[in-house]
């Protein structure tokens, strides 16, 4: 059914904001049919339902291009654990960190992972997302990596909300592989990505290459099957120390390397070379009170385009919200605010390898928010208030 969304105040992201005052919007089903000022509307479509804006701000749906919402139990204990000196990686090396929810996501049955799933999405939804990506890497068997991934795949069945899925297989080094993650690569992670990809359980491949996880040549075995396959490629890179895994991921024309907080001059220039984005993170180096921050200006300056996302997990980076995550990202980091809605919108579709979404213009998808605001920057500038007016998600609102 055919929309038009009146009187707004429309930030298209097709250059810059791309702002457009008085504007329209023509929705033909899912698919964006027409944008632009309210006196230059045809004829035709004037008779259509109307939603009038009343000058509110409409943006692109947002895209939360790294998420982990897929998990058992929660980790609140380490939170205090690490208020009280632990650092992540001594955490982790005790037994805790991953390894923690990796014990409650086995232990936990695919019903009870969905449930809570929903829940999270639910958070999600609520404050402006209309496409989210859901990794596994809690699982670290082959059966219980297609688990996650399956639960994953259900959440775009239960809500109104595009779901990518990114095997993480790679995530961390189980207790039983502790002494040979070789083996862990050539067992678990290798199996479950042939498994999984035979049951069209995924979107992309990731992994953390990372001195507590696995080295740039265990990383590079994984994704040369997956780049085999045909699948897109992302990283987990230099979160914690520059082990030129973005070098790696780069140079096998990767979407996206996330994190990056320590990543090298080299790092930024293969990233340029080979179009692949820089995912910022806020929420964790919030959380685990990190002081190494991402190259921000040397991403600017290298023509790095830089998305943002919530991270959204139970250990480092427990937020719901892209707006938080977006007034995380310009405090913390010193982006724009045009930076931040690009992470959100154009850059994070891009981070995903989605070509019809994160701008408003005709032929693209209709998701769509409606904000309490007049101004993008007020989407950034607020703190803990998401002012969400209405979703739109495939030409259909949702209050």
């Amino acid at each position: 059914m055919a929309i038009l969304l009146s009187h707004a105040t429309a930030a298209t992201m097709t250059k810059g904001y791309g702002l457009i005052d008085d504007a329209a919007v023509v929705c033909d089903g899912a698919q964006i049919l027409w944008v632009g000022q309210m006196y230059e509307l045809p004829q035709t479509y004037r008779s259509l339902p109307e939603q009038d804006c009343q000058g509110r701000l409409v943006t692109p749906g947002l895209i939360d291009c790294h998420s982990h919402i897929v998990f058992g139990g929660h980790r609140a204990a380490e939170f205090e654990m690490r208020l009280n000196g632990a650092s992540y990686e001594e955490v982790a090396r005790a037994g805790g960190g991953i390894l923690s929810t990796v014990t409650a996501t086995r232990a936990a049955s695919e019903a009870d992972l969905l449930a809570s799933a929903l829940a999270r999405a639910d958070l999600m939804i609520a404050a402006g997302a209309t496409t989210i990506e859901v990794k596994s890497g809690y699982g670290l068997t082959v059966l219980d990596e297609l688990k996650m991934l399956r639960v994953a795949r259900q959440i775009g069945e239960h809500r109104p909300v595009q779901v990518q899925t990114t095997h993480l297989a790679a995530h961390a080094i189980p207790p039983e592989y502790k002494e040979n993650p070789d083996a862990y690569i050539d067992q678990v992670a290798i199996p479950s990505l042939h498994a999984a990809y035979a049951e069209e359980l995924i979107d992309t491949v990731d992994a953390f290459c990372e001195g507590i996880a696995f080295s740039p040549a265990q990383v590079q075995r994984l994704f040369d099957v997956a780049r085999a396959m045909g699948l897109q490629i992302k990283l987990h890179a230099e979160q914690l120390s520059d082990l030129k895994g973005a070098v790696l991921a780069a140079n096998m024309g990767a979407l996206s390397c996330d994190h990056v907080e320590y990543i090298g001059p080299d790092g930024v220039e293969a990233m340029a070379r080979a179009g692949s984005v820089a995912v910022i993170l806020p929420g964790a180096f919030y959380t685990l009170r990190e002081t190494q921050m991402p190259p921000i200006a040397a991403f600017r300056a290298a023509g790095v385009p830089m998305a943002v996302a919530t991270d959204f997990n139970p250990g480092s980076s427990p937020v719901a919200s892209l707006p938080l995550a977006m007034n995380m990202a310009c405090t913390l980091f010193r982006m724009t605010p045009l930076e931040a809605l690009q992470g959100t919108t154009t850059h994070a579709a891009r981070a995903l390898g989605l070509t019809d979404r994160g701008q408003i213009a005709p032929g693209l998808r209709a998701d769509l928010c409606i904000w309490d605001a007049t101004h993008p920057a007020e989407l950034s500038y607020r703190i803990g208030a998401t002012p969400l007016h209405a979703r739109i998600f495939g030409g259909q609102i949702d209050a």
